[in-house]
């Protein structure tokens, strides 16, 4: 058990209302030493906690049982993510227990079926890396690139938290996969599960101080929060841990127990055997660049320089989370505020506080209500940093004002600082595969590229001599890899999730269906009179889970039935303002009923430079609802071929034959003739 007790007057402000906390369902006097798990013990057998330490508020003995979910046991029971995990790995069978199921997800991985394929089900499983920062270096890469190939279903994931995914592992190869990525200096270690996920950063590989700096710090937030009991490695490569140097400050942090935050006697010092509630996520970045969602982190860490560049601080939003369940109006997504500012060498001990808060206090009886947002919205903010200032030992500063924040791409080519140059490319979906991952490996292969993954999925090719521009150019665009000023600007800022066929919360599609709902709302943009270089943010996600944050977006679609969407409206494309639900199940082949008449009255309603989602916010949801009841169509154009584009109505009757039958408009095959015989004539020489 943790060391100390908290102050008296601490107890009557971290209660949740309805909800008193973690407790054994076999009562045990105040103080008294629960003993260990005995390894291999049975899922059936009576649930002791042991994972809470006695800086918790005192609770009354009674005989009332708090009741808890059914995945808090599984934890409970696992012997720190071993049991009955290790068993069911070793069986015959296909796929495994649900106990297993739940405690895969600690290391990094998912059992799936294809829901695609009827009749009896087809296991297999998804693995997620850990990556801080996006970083993959070389090595990483070009074995993971094999092992999609080999064990896999040929392609590879880009998520948009910066991180892998390999889909189609069989359950027999499970252990072959996991060893390959751990001995290649890569992880799967909490990329899932109910810990702290992937860390987030700026994926540009600058070498200003402050990028470096925010990514350093992002990388020892990671180390600092990475589970440590050993299942990870007994289960994967037989208790033989690959070493890896930590920063003396990440020890110290871990091991401080100033202010009762850490289990001094068991294995996992901060997680104890119950780890936390549900997942939790942290995002650092810099002022200005919003590459990461910032505000949608359970944490949200911005680094504060002095004027002459050198690093001060930190600010820190806490509360922020896309999940929501349909139609469950007390679950909703939600936005980061902010907490206070600390020191730099402050800031893994304010990140442990914030997180031993969530452990200690979060729900645990109803999963959907598990996060941290809903334990922020139920206390306020104020008795939240009362209850963190606790286990930190040290009040908080004042948040530090900071710029507007600006979406960065860093698509194309840019300089690094150091001579060296890096090239941004855009991938749909995130999802790589045919030609491209053959040149992509080619390329990263011969030139020994470190690589990055961004928060919008798409990926950075690092450390990039200038003598090497031309040919990495050339065979990047005879693959499909474009420069952006080729890409449809509607691609540039989309995401999409995988949903279906493997993703068991899907309702519909996503990463599939997404590309052609972007080439329909191109068409619309044509039909109403919007220009090819205007854009909105458009996310689209399977499930009301939001993992590709379609809350954020200007156009966000969330499945809510086959082939059906709820719409959301009103995020900015700086992904400041969270979005707002503005019709339910919209189907699919009706989108344009939708789509056509928001469009237009923001072409031809919109205040100068207003964006899509400012427009929806200030016109009301009210009133674009009435505009589109009564739709009935655009006016039609004076001309009806552009006599720029085609050079007469003969070329324009074939082009348009040809678009009909590719469910495009004539404008938008021609752009895109165009944009490719360019892109392939000139190979992209100079600009960005």
């Amino acid at each position: 058990m943790a060391a100390s007790t908290p102050a008296a007057g601490v107890e009557s402000k971290i209660r949740i209302p309805g909800f008193q906390g973690l407790r054994s369902s076999v009562l045990v006097p105040l103080g008294r030493e629960i003993g260990p798990f005995p390894i291999g013990r049975s899922s059936r057998s009576s649930s002791v906690i042991r994972a809470v330490s006695t800086v918790r508020p005192r609770i009354k003995p009674d005989n009332t049982e708090v009741k808890r979910s059914k995945v808090e046991l599984f934890k409970e029971q696992s012997n720190f993510l071993r049991f009955p995990l290790n068993e069911e790995l070793r069986s015959e069978a296909p796929n495994i227990n649900e106990a297993a199921t739940q405690l895969i997800k600690f290391h990094g991985s998912y059992q799936q079926t294809n829901r695609d394929e009827r009749g009896a089900k087809s296991y297999q499983f998804m693995l997620r890396t850990k990556n801080p920062c996006g970083k993959v270096p070389n090595k990483l890469y070009l074995v993971m690139d094999d092992l999609a190939d080999e064990f896999g279903i040929g392609t590879l994931r880009l998520t948009t938290r910066q991180t892998f995914q390999l889909h189609g592992i069989l359950k027999k190869n499970l252990q072959t996969v996991m060893s390959t990525i751990i001995k290649n200096m890569g992880s799967t270690l909490g990329a899932c599960g109910d810990l702290n996920r992937n860390v987030l950063a700026p994926a540009a590989p600058f070498v200003k101080k402050e990028y470096v700096f925010a990514q350093v710090t992002a990388e020892n937030i990671a180390a600092l929060l990475t589970p440590q009991s050993g299942a990870y490695y007994d289960l994967w490569v037989n208790g033989g841990k690959i070493l890896s140097a930590e920063h003396p400050e990440v020890v110290k942090a871990r091991n401080d127990n100033s202010h009762g935050t850490n289990f001094t006697d068991l294995p996992e010092p901060i997680y104890g055997s119950q780890f936390l509630p549900r997942k939790f996520k942290i995002a650092v970045t810099v002022p200005t660049d919003n590459s990461v969602d910032i505000l949608t982190n359970d944490i949200g860490v911005v680094l504060v320089s002095s004027d002459d560049g050198e690093p001060q601080g930190f600010n820190i939003y806490v509360g922020g989370g896309m999940g929501r369940t349909h139609r469950v109006g007390t679950t909703f997504p939600r936005l980061g505020e902010p907490l206070g500012f600390v020191a730099k060498e402050d800031i893994l001990y304010a990140i442990k506080a914030i997180v031993v808060t969530q452990r200690e206090n979060g729900r645990r009886d109803d999963r959907k209500y598990s996060r941290m947002k809903y334990l922020i919205s139920t206390w306020g903010i104020e008795k939240f940093r009362s209850v963190v200032e606790h286990y930190y030992g040290k009040k908080f500063e004042n948040f530090r004002e900071l710029p507007e924040w600006e979406f960065k791409s860093y698509l194309g080519w840019h300089e690094q600082g150091d001579g060296a140059m890096f090239c941004g490319l855009h991938i749909d979906n995130g999802r790589i595969g045919g030609k491209m991952k053959q040149t992509l490996r080619e390329i990263i292969e011969k030139y020994k590229l470190n690589v990055r993954i961004t928060p919008n999925q798409n990926l950075i090719l690092c450390d990039i001599r200038r003598s090497w521009r031309r040919p990495i150019t050339t065979a990047l665009a005879q693959a499909g890899l474009l420069l952006p000023r080729y890409v449809d600007p509607l691609n540039i800022t989309s995401m999409a999730c995988p949903a279906l066929p493997l993703c068991p919360l899907a309702i519909t599609e996503a990463e599939r269906g997404i590309p052609e709902i972007l080439k329909r709302v191109r068409a619309v943009f044509d039909k109403v009179g919007l220009k090819y270089n205007e854009s909105v943010v458009i996310r689209v996600t399977g499930c009301p889970n939001g993992c590709a944050r379609p809350y954020m977006a200007e156009l966000g679609l969330v499945g809510d039935g086959p082939n059906s969407y709820q719409i959301w409206l009103g995020g900015a494309p700086n992904q400041t303002t969270l979005a707002k639900s503005f019709m339910d199940k919209v189907k699919v082949h009706d989108l344009e009923k939708v789509f056509e008449p928001l469009f237009y009255y923001w072409k031809t309603k919109r205040l100068r430079g207003e964006s899509f989602g400012n427009f929806s916010v200030r016109m009301g949801f009210e009133k674009l609802q009435k505009l589109v009841e009564k739709w009935e169509g655009p006016a039609e154009p004076a001309s009806r071929f552009n006599l720029k584009l085609f050079a007469d109505r003969q070329t324009f009757e074939a082009m348009a034959e040809l678009a009909k039958q590719q469910n495009k408009s004539a404008h938008q095959l021609a752009m895109e003739v165009i944009r490719n015989y360019v892109a392939a004539q000139g190979n992209g020489s100079n600009g960005q």
